[in-house]
């Protein structure tokens, strides 16, 4: 059997090992503020340095971890400060996007994708309670419906900021979502929204499409602020003990 092609192995090294770390750093297996030992992460992870070296720029550049003065990496703290900018910077792109989908004009195909995606989420939201498999069947079409958004808008670039922006920690829009039992009434003003936000593009109403947008982005931020300060709603939140919440006075 011929061997593998060293580059295409390098590559798929750097990939796992970065998916690992990611996994770990938002487990909380990697404490916020812990300082990575590189010789360490190549034992824990069976993988060689080069790989690891790269997944940890990856990492940074993502914002999951930061660069040492002094060299190497430490995983990186948050505060709600830090989750409101991300949501903020998601909501500017998403409200671009709707603006410039609107401005543009959507192709029929994707606008049919859109209003499939809505008939999905309804359909998810007539059931009361939401089982398991429900919320995540929401959350699964909220991320593509999301992501539409910028097939819409035609921007190669567009799209590119979008995708990095959600890689930062809380920044995805499921990121907040609350948990089942407090969930029913927040999903469907979401998806109020989400269907206004589609009406102004198919109307052509680009400054609508977009302030619609980032009214649906300070939903997130205010499931966001609920889910910081309520203990269990934040344990079933990726990436919660990276969180620092400022003491209560």
């Amino acid at each position: 059997m011929p061997a593998a092609h060293p580059f295409r192995s390098s590559a798929a090294q750097t990939t796992r090992a970065l998916l690992e770390l990611r996994e770990l750093i938002l487990a909380g297996a990697l404490a916020a503020g812990e300082r990575l030992s590189e010789v360490a992460l190549v034992e824990r992870l069976g993988a060689s340095r080069t790989p690891v070296r790269a997944a940890l720029q990856r990492l940074a550049e993502e914002g999951l971890v930061q660069p040492l003065r002094g060299g190497g990496y430490a995983v990186q703290a948050f505060d709600e400060a830090d989750v409101d900018d991300a949501i903020e910077l998601r909501g500017t792109l998403e409200g671009l996007a709707a603006r410039r989908a609107a401005e543009r004009g959507a192709e029929p195909a994707l606008l049919a994708r859109a209003q499939a995606l809505l008939a999905q989420i309804d359909a998810v939201l007539t059931t009361r309670p939401l089982s398991e498999d429900d919320f995540a069947r929401y959350v699964g079409c909220n991320a593509q419906l999301h992501a539409l958004l910028f097939e819409m808008a035609g921007s190669a670039l567009l799209s590119r900021e979008f995708a990095r922006v959600a890689q930062l920690p809380f920044a995805s829009p499921s990121s907040f979502v609350l948990e089942r039992g407090q969930a029913a009434t927040v999903l469907s003003i979401a998806q109020d929204q989400h269907r206004q936000v589609l009406d102004a593009i198919v109307r052509r109403e680009g400054a609508r499409a977009e302030a619609l947008m980032r009214e649906h982005a300070r939903l997130a931020q205010r499931n966001a602020h609920h889910a910081l300060h309520d203990q269990n709603a934040l344990g079933q939140i990726p990436g919660s003990r990276l969180l620092r919440r400022r003491p209560s006075a």
